[in-house]
């Protein structure tokens, strides 16, 4: 029997990561943890969603998962090191999709909307430090977007409306890419399609993010071998009808967890 990948997020915006996976990792087992009692994590302090992420990543062992993938930007700045530093199951993060931007960028503008969390972190920082000389970036925090994706609530006027006043100055100033700094965003993209022009770039991190998991575990040798039915199940520890309708899939078990 294979073991798990495991996965957590805040909440349920996670699930674009885990759609990822699940393409390039069809036989791979997964179970996933939406901590969405306690979203959104960028509102938090460093300590507090240190102590959630190491919550979650012990829950994830206890269930014998190979490689823990912290679907979360918020959590992966704030508290990977130290993930990584405690336990020696190999973990997996997300941070801004600043170096593609920076590539692909033609005007040397880039947008990043992601939690005041991810934006006033080190790692931010040092990313952007890096990848992005020579480049302008407009820092924009999505505060409430989290919570309107919680509450299901992504096609609703009032997501909209908050997306262009955020996205809005972005584009008075010139970018041609949008960084969608949180895992719960990529849920946003048909509503921002409908808000950018074409030539602006979207860029999220999933892919990339499921060629890492991908990549680590066949160098570990520990790729699923078995020609089975993947099992997939997802826990929640608020009310289960948003997680249960952004993954509608067969085999997939989601239920409800007082975590």
């Amino acid at each position: 029997m294979q073991n798990p990948i495991g996965i957590f997020d805040s909440g349920v915006g996670g699930t674009s990561i885990w759609k990822e996976i699940r393409k390039i990792l069809p036989l791979e087992d997964t179970i996933y943890l939406a901590d969405s009692k306690n979203a959104p994590y960028g509102s938090k302090s460093e300590e507090e969603i240190l102590q959630l992420s190491i919550k979650n990543t012990e829950y994830l062992l206890e269930k014998k998962c190979k490689l823990i993938v912290v679907a979360c930007n918020t959590a992966t700045t704030n508290a990977i090191d130290e993930l990584r530093a405690k336990y020696e199951v190999p973990f997996i993060g997300i941070e801004p999709a600043i170096k593609p931007a920076a590539l692909r960028t033609k005007t040397k503008k880039v947008g990043v909307l992601a939690t005041k969390g991810t934006l006033t972190s080190n790692l931010f920082y040092n990313t952007s430090k890096i990848f992005a000389e020579g480049i302008q970036v407009f820092e924009q925090e999505g505060t409430g977007l989290v919570e309107l994706i919680e509450a299901g609530k992504v096609n609703s006027e009032e997501t909209k409306k908050l997306l262009v006043r955020y996205i809005d100055p972005m584009l008075q100033n010139g970018i041609d890419s949008l960084v969608l700094g949180c895992t719960h965003y990529p849920y946003l993209i048909p509503v921002l399609k409908k808000i950018l022009s074409t030539d602006i770039s979207i860029i999220d991190s999933g892919e990339a993010v499921a060629r890492q998991t991908k990549a680590v575990l066949d160098k570990q040798g520990q790729l699923a071998s078995e020609n089975k039915t993947p099992k997939h199940i997802f826990y929640s520890n608020t009310d289960i009808t948003v997680l249960q309708s952004m993954v509608k899939e067969p085999n997939i078990q989601v239920a409800h967890l007082d975590f």
